[in-house]
């Protein structure tokens, strides 16, 4: 099964749901910083989530529990761009471990992530949104109770087609 994203709507099964989406809404031609929210067909790589703070999780795909010292690399000069690193790090990367809620729990979403071309758009998640379910710098953002709902069936072969 697959989630459609439309409309600032996801549609996984018979399930509708409200979500944010880039800033600047949704492109073809994706590129870092542009707040954008990338069209196309991608997998789930993997479930990242906070431990002290999410119990019981039910997940039917790879996850790790995020660590202080965790990040993404959004640096399109490091050869670590777009992959998960640890701090400290010498270049520029966005912290996991955050105070705020909306990295709780989130999904790596495989955009550009096979073949990494810098400058082409990093750290594309789908997470947790805030109440307001406030634009995002590119990610998709959903609430929990959502996430929570849809997570158990999402397993390797489930994609994402962003239109």
């Amino acid at each position: 099964m697959h989630i459609f994203l439309k409309n600032k709507f996801l549609y996984f099964g018979h399930y509708k749901i409200k979500c944010a989406i880039g800033k600047r809404g949704i492109s073809r031609n994706k590129r870092e910083g542009d707040h954008c929210t990338p069209v196309g067909k991608f997998k789930f790589e993997s479930l990242l989530f906070r431990k002290d703070r999410i119990k019981n999780l039910i997940a039917r795909i790879p996850k790790k529990k995020i660590k202080k010292n965790m990040g993404w690399c959004d640096d399109p000069k490091s050869k670590k761009y777009n992959k998960l690193i640890k701090f400290p790090f010498s270049g520029k990367a966005e912290k996991l471990f955050l105070s705020k809620r909306s990295y709780d729990l989130l999904l790596v979403i495989d955009y550009n992530r096979r073949t990494i071309v810098p400058h082409k758009g990093s750290a594309i998640f789908l997470h947790l949104a805030d109440k307001k379910l406030s634009p995002t710098e590119g990610c998709i953002a959903i609430k929990k109770k959502d996430f929570l709902k849809i997570l158990p069936m999402i397993n390797k072969k489930t994609k994402i087609i962003i239109k």
